[in-house]
C-alpha cells in the first residue's frame, strides 16, 4: 500500500482517454494494490467526485509528493491527510469512505 498518494496524484494528473477511475486503479496496481481493491477506489471516485473535484486530489497529492524527502513512502494515510487539506470536505469524505470500502485503510 506504499506509494498509493503518489500513484493516485499521477493519475488523476494525467490527461488520458481512459476514464479517471481506470487510471486510478492502474496506478494503484503498479504498486503492489491487488486488481479488485484498485478497481473499487477507482470507482468509488469516479462516482462520488466530480472531474474538478479529482483534478484538485491530483494536484494536491502530487504537490505533497514533491514535498515529501521520501515520496516513495507515501501511504493510503497520507492521502487521507492530502484530501483532508483540501478546501472541500466532500473529498476528504468520499477518499476515506473509498479507502474504507475498499479495504485500503492503514
Amino acid at each position: 500500500m506504499r506509494e498509493t498518494a503518489a500513484v493516485i496524484g499521477l493519475a488523476l494528473a494525467v490527461t488520458a482517454c481512459a476514464a479517471p477511475s481506470t487510471r486510478i486503479a492502474n496506478g494503484l496496481q503498479r504498486y503492489g494494490l491487488d486488481p479488485a481493491r484498485s478497481r473499487c477506489v477507482g470507482d468509488r471516485l469516479e462516482r462520488s467526485l466530480t472531474l474538478g473535484q479529482l483534478q484538485k486530489l491530483g494536484k494536491a497529492a502530487a504537490a505533497y509528493g514533491r514535498d515529501d524527502p521520501d515520496p516513495g513512502r507515501l501511504t493510503v494515510g497520507d492521502l487521507l491527510r492530502v484530501a483532508g487539506e483540501i478546501k472541500d470536505p466532500t473529498i476528504a469524505l468520499e477518499v476515506g469512505k473509498a479507502a474504507a470500502d475498499c479495504g485500503v485503510l492503514p
